[in-house]
């Protein structure tokens, strides 16, 4: 079963604010990252928006793209290959 995404983006609206365009982009790229099953691959777990959601609880601060970026960049560093998911820029 896939995130679902538009739940997810209201999930990252309610717990890190930002605009709808930044929850959007962060749920697309997290429903890019399930689908290519990476995530599950590399540390035998399937993502779900719950995971999301925690992963992102960690990052130190900020809203949902650069709490997304912090976790993606987390992830390259351990496993390599997550470069492709972060976020360079998204429209408001």
């Amino acid at each position: 079963m896939s995130i679902d995404r538009d739940r997810l983006e209201r999930r990252l609206r309610e717990e890190f604010g930002g605009s709808s365009g930044a929850a959007s982009v962060v749920a697309r790229q997290a429903t890019d990252l399930d689908d290519s099953g990476r995530y599950e691959a590399d540390t035998g777990t399937r993502l779900t928006a719950k995971i999301v959601v925690e992963e992102l609880a960690d990052a130190p601060d900020g809203g949902p793209t650069e709490r997304w970026n912090w976790w993606i960049g987390s992830l390259e560093i351990a496993f390599g290959g997550y470069e492709a998911f972060g976020i360079r820029r998204y429209r408001e």
